[in-house]
């Protein structure tokens, strides 16, 4: 299904999940890239996830919360 083709409320879960990511990341003081190495994804899918633009596996959204030393439901909260 394409972007254009997800419900708002889909749309505005993911802006949400990127929001609360990309504040735990800054809170640790951590950029985008050194965030992409220690969790092991690249910068361009920190970048995607945190902008809301992507439909991110649940592998990568759990080796961010690990990265972030953070429990995953926190962010998928």
């Amino acid at each position: 299904m394409p972007p254009q083709d997800h419900p708002t409320w889909l749309l505005d879960e993911r802006r949400a999940l990127g929001d609360r990511i990309r504040e735990r990341r800054m809170w640790r003081d951590l950029t985008q890239e050194k965030l992409a190495e220690r969790a092991g994804v690249s910068r361009d899918t920190v970048q995607r996830i945190e902008r809301g633009t992507s439909d991110p596996r649940y592998s990568q959204l759990a080796r961010i919360a690990r990265a972030l030393d953070t429990p995953l439901a926190e962010l998928l909260s």
